[in-house]
């Protein structure tokens, strides 16, 4: 018989332990014949990055040693730290972001010099026929921005920063030779252009050394993002363009692009990490792609000649990291229910065979709160998007007539989307008696350019709008208290959070994690990949100063009128922890309740275990003190100053 308890105060088994403590992330998986490879991102390890293969007898091994944590430092979001090709296996260390060839059981060989970590590389790419290696590369060493490059190292012989491929532009990305290694394409954008705005894609045949000779581009005539060109095992170069508003499959044909594949879904995304795979070749004639709709992606068989699709049956919600080899596919996979898993799967059989978990998850199906998809009115007669998780918790019912607090969600990016895989931190929530929504603002990605576009010029409003529009259709329509409603974010999502909460009065309670509260600050000082970010979502800066200072809550904390988190990490350089402080400064001075935790150690995104529990249960016991509601379990203290 369920007991009877107040929303939020409900006994759950899903501990903030249970998500660091049982789960690895998974990521960058990748074939090389009939091994499989990929990366675990391990809490209880400080975050370390272990690189694992399976072998074709089923033998799960570990490649690099213990003491090696593989992460490109790139801009500084990095990506696929890793590359095998024929049993040669190469990849970044973080600590000096040297460039390593790995075999199991022998000392790791440095293929690049000591730079101190001034030198570091990513989007890696072996071209054996060259013995090289083909990597961009950042240059710290100079003063001002990194300068960024396309480069060549050698796989034998002393440590090598690379010979220079191609250069000249802000970013490069995607080296990508031919079957037949006469020819190399890659991608570039220049600033102010983010990679989803507008990129460039270059083709060139390589000379006698492997040095590109006359390169020409791709001229399109238009706007648009081009993303991970990749060559189909008959030679033809293939890449993804947003052209049609949503991004769709293209093959190049002199120097101009024809659509191979056009449906009514998402095939690709915004390029934050370098090396991200939507897509792979099966065959000559069929490409395996990620495709997204409405929320929800399926993994889906494209014909290159007759331009349909195909879509796999499998159980799953969410996928990454497509690769292919020998009419096999290897895929990070999320179902809605469950921990992520690496999978293989054989399309011209049914089913898929699990090579890896995130971990053991042995739960209560009755424990776990199925997203729903809402569609919701928002300003400027536009709709948005959002996933809706009632509280669920087989254990116990609330009180008669009680509605649950909200917790709205603003995901980072802001090009970023919500997901509908299993995310225990939601479910943390939602097994505790809250209701949460993690709401597809304007700008998100997965509804088209069209959509991600209408956050420009608007960061700051059309975000907040629609997540005040989200947390506004959920009360009307009676399944939330509207006198509860909290509103949380990180990074980007935490600036969302700030402006919600600094000019408007809807929310009750907020929890920045490594927010921006100052554009002007963060304009300034962030990293060169975001440098010029803000030219479209907010305006040209300097020029745009006074703008700036208009959408900073910072400078508007005046509206500031309920309790604020902040959970910070030391080492942040995307939103260095001066900009938290200050938020905490004013509210302090205003006597409004307010915790501040700053964790030593940790960059933008949290990675150790420690850290994530501490923040987790500090946000929980937060948002029960303001919303007097008694926890459901012993929570470690919380200094919250102003709160009696």
């Amino acid at each position: 018989m369920p007991t009877t308890a107040p929303h939020g105060s409900w006994r759950s088994p899903i501990t903030a332990g249970l998500i660091t403590g049982k789960q690895v992330g998974l990521g960058s998986p990748w074939l090389d014949g009939d091994v499989a490879y990929w990366t675990e991102s391990r809490p209880l390890e400080g975050g370390r990055v272990a690189l694992l293969r399976r072998l074709a007898n089923g033998r799960t091994e570990e490649v690099a040693p213990p003491t090696f944590n593989l992460r490109t430092r790139v801009h500084e979001y990095g990506g696929r730290p890793f590359t095998a090709r024929d049993g040669i296996v190469v990849g970044v260390e973080l600590k000096d972001q040297r460039v390593y060839r790995f075999e199991p059981g022998r000392v790791p060989v440095p293929l690049t010099p000591e730079s101190g970590g001034a030198l570091r590389y990513a989007d890696l790419v072996l071209d054996l026929a060259r013995q090289r290696l083909l990597a961009v590369r950042e240059d710290h060493r100079g003063g001002g921005e990194p300068r960024n490059t396309l480069v060549a190292i050698p796989l034998a012989g002393d440590p090598h920063e690379g010979a220079v491929l191609a250069e000249g532009h802000d970013f490069f990305a995607y080296p990508r030779p031919s079957p037949d290694g006469r020819s190399l394409a890659w991608l570039t954008w220049d600033h102010p252009d983010m990679p989803w705005d507008a990129t460039t894609l270059w083709v060139a045949e390589l000379d006698a050394a492997g040095r590109p000779a006359d390169p020409r581009a791709i001229e399109t005539g238009v706007a648009e993002s081009l993303v991970q060109p990749e060559w189909s095992p008959d030679g033809r170069l293939h890449v993804m363009s947003d052209r049609s508003d949503f991004w769709s499959l293209y093959r190049v044909r002199n120097l101009d692009l024809e659509p191979v594949a056009l449906i009514a879904a998402e095939l690709a995304g915004p390029l934050w990490q370098l090396g991200s795979r939507w897509y792979d070749f099966l065959d000559a004639g069929t490409a395996v792609a990620i495709a997204t709709e409405r929320g929800v992606q399926r993994l889906t068989l494209l014909d290159l000649v007759a331009g349909t699709e195909r879509p796999l049956d499998l159980p799953f919600v969410e996928y990454a990291g497509v690769s292919c080899a020998d009419g096999v596919v290897l895929v990070q996979a999320l179902p809605a229910d469950g921990p992520a898993q690496l999978v293989r799967v054989e399309p011209s059989r049914s089913g898929f065979a699990t090579i890896a978990s995130a971990g053991a998850l042995d739960l209560d199906p009755g424990h776990i709160s199925l997203p729903e998809h809402i569609t919701f009115p928002s300003e400027d007669g536009r709709q948005a998007f959002a996933l809706y998780y009632p509280p669920r918790n087989p254990d116990y019912v609330a009180p008669a007539g009680e509605l649950p607090p909200l917790v709205v969600r603003s995901h980072g990016g802001p090009t970023g989307r919500a997901s509908p895989a299993l995310n225990l931190q939601i479910q943390f929530w939602t097994s505790r008696g809250f209701a949460v929504v993690d709401v597809d603002y304007a700008g998100s990605t997965g509804y088209g350019r069209a959509y991600r576009s209408l956050l420009e010029g608007k960061w700051g409003i059309a975000d907040v709008e629609d997540c005040i529009a989200a947390a506004r259709f959920l009360a009307e329509s009676g399944r939330v208290d509207p006198s509860r409603l909290a509103i949380r974010g990180g990074s980007a999502g935490g600036y969302t959070t700030l402006c919600a909460l600094a000019f408007h009065d809807l929310f009750k309670a907020g929890a920045s994690w490594y927010g921006i509260g100052d554009l002007e600050a963060l304009a300034r000082d962030t990293h060169k990949f975001e440098s010029r970010y803000l030219d479209r979502l907010v305006g040209p800066w300097p020029d745009a100063v006074e703008l700036y200072k208009a959408r900073s809550p910072i400078h508007h904390t005046d509206g500031l009128n309920c309790p604020i988190v902040f959970l910070q990490g030391e080492d942040d350089k995307v939103v260095p922890p001066n900009q938290a402080e200050m938020m905490v400064e004013v509210l302090r001075k205003k006597g409004l309740p307010v915790a501040y935790l700053l964790f030593p150690g940790e960059g933008h995104g949290f990675r150790r275990a420690e850290t994530i529990e501490t923040a987790l249960l500090a946000e929980y016991g937060f948002f029960c003190r303001v919303f007097g509601i008694e926890p459901a379990e012993p929570l470690p203290p919380l200094r919250i100053e102003n709160l009696g």
